[in-house]
């Protein structure tokens, strides 16, 4: 099947790369979000995510002619969603009394909605937004059907997820291994004949829901591999050992991987995806419920740390170093360094926040703080929630001359501990009681 037209829809973290991807490839590409400034933004040529190598991408796909930037979909040969799937705020579901989050799939609604007027025969729809088992054939295909057009006989639908790490998306999405579901294997096949105009990595072609399923899988195996070695820094705790050192020791095991704790699991994947799996399911996955309660834990267990360090927090000023859920890169999406946060403003502390991958950030209840400078300024204590390089390679004696703060609390194992105690601070670590 050939491509002389794709409708991108969703120009986030995964749509935006995506579709400057294949505008790359020469190919023509409408991105489309329903979000103003994101559209003003990209059409006056700046862009809204930071992710090394995309503004170059961008930039010359726009400059090109081959991306262009609307509000709604075009005609196209295939469409693609790429939509957030977060969580409903105030709406759980409750299994023998345990309630559990749920999907709130509006987004995926309105982008298929919108495809709709547009939709032509032959044309391939994929969906790549995580979401529950069974969303293609269940949620997409029946609102397509409005149209008058089945799925899988007058066009194809797919579902091929994203599996690419944030700060190295553009290489991923070429390299990495590429899944793609169709609701027959004619759409498998129109999705493999879509993603081979970039992707140099394997494409496999299954069926939809095993495809989604694959997705879900993959991160949660990640998300209960987090939530045991979170378990074990706590088990250290108490039994006065250094986590890291018996982390890195079991993993000499050949069959072993034990994966590192910290302050929680954010972003919009691993803290996420396990909870698709108990809400369609919720009498089969006690296992993948109880991690993903220890690691929503997780950030309270940090706060104690923090106090055992400091004492009472009430009127105590501390600097958090970090905000983003994860090293390196300027995503907030359900970052167990905001929850931190926010715990430790309900003990009564007055925190300053530094996230240098995003200084601008306005976030609810969060004081931002201008510099890294500013963060410290005044600080009773610090809190290294991020491991960012940046902060890994801060030189315990300028800190020291910035601050009038000698105790540091570690919550990622980013430091040095026996340097920052020689420049005469107070180390707690994450996982450490000694």
């Amino acid at each position: 099947m050939k491509f002389n037209k794709i409708c991108v829809l969703g120009l986030g973290y995964i749509g935006l790369p995506t579709a400057s991807t294949f505008a790359a490839n020469r190919v023509n590409v409408i991105g489309v979000d329903i979000n103003p400034q994101i559209v003003e933004t990209l059409r006056n040529g700046g862009i809204h995510i930071h992710e090394p190598g995309l503004r170059t991408v961008v930039e010359a796909a726009l400059k090109s002619g081959n991306l262009s930037i609307a509000t709604k979909p075009e005609p196209a040969d295939a469409f693609i969603i790429a939509v957030p799937t977060p969580f409903h705020e105030n709406k759980f579901g409750e299994y023998n009394g345990q309630k559990y989050k749920l999907a709130d799939m509006r987004a995926v609604t309105s982008a298929t909605e919108a495809i709709i007027p547009v939709l032509q025969k032959g044309n391939l729809v994929v969906l790549e937004s995580t979401s529950p088992p069974r969303t293609t054939i269940e949620l997409v295909a029946p609102i397509l059907a409005r149209s008058g057009l089945q799925a899988g006989r007058d066009f194809h639908l797919a579902y091929s997820p994203e599996r690419v790490l944030p700060g190295q998306i553009l290489r991923e999405l070429v390299e990495n291994a590429r899944v793609i579901g169709g609701v027959t294997p004619e759409s498998a096949q129109a999705g493999a004949d879509l993603y081979s105009i970039f992707v140099k990595g394997e494409i496999v072609q299954t069926d939809a829901t095993t495809a989604e399923m694959v997705k879900l899988m993959e991160n949660t195996y990640r998300d209960v591999n987090i939530a045991i070695a979170n378990e074990f820094s706590r088990l250290a705790d108490k039994f006065g050992v250094d986590v890291w050192e018996a982390i890195s020791l079991a993993n000499r095991h050949p069959r072993v991987k034990i994966l590192s704790p910290g302050p929680g699991v954010g972003g919009h994947c691993i803290s996420v995806d396990p909870w698709f799996f108990v809400e369609t399911a919720p009498e089969l996955t006690p296992l993948i419920y109880h991690s993903r309660r220890v690691n929503d834990s997780q950030p309270h267990y940090v706060v104690e740390l923090i106090k055992r360090a400091v004492g009472n927090l009430k009127g105590k000023k501390i600097a958090a170093l970090g905000l983003a859920y994860k090293p390196d890169v300027d995503d907030l999406r359900e970052s167990p360094a905001s929850e931190v946060v926010h715990l430790l403003q309900s003990e009564g502390a007055l925190v300053k926040a530094w996230e240098p991958f995003k200084p601008d950030a306005n976030l609810p209840n969060i004081n931002m703080a201008s510099s890294l400078d500013n963060a410290l300024q005044d600080a009773d204590a610090i809190a290294l929630l991020v491991k960012h390089t940046e902060f890994v390679n801060l030189k315990p004696s300028e800190i020291a001359s910035k601050t009038k703060a000698r105790i540091i609390v570690d919550a990622v194992n980013g430091l040095k501990a026996r340097d920052w105690q020689a420049a005469g601070f107070q180390v707690t670590r994450l996982g450490v009681r000694k």
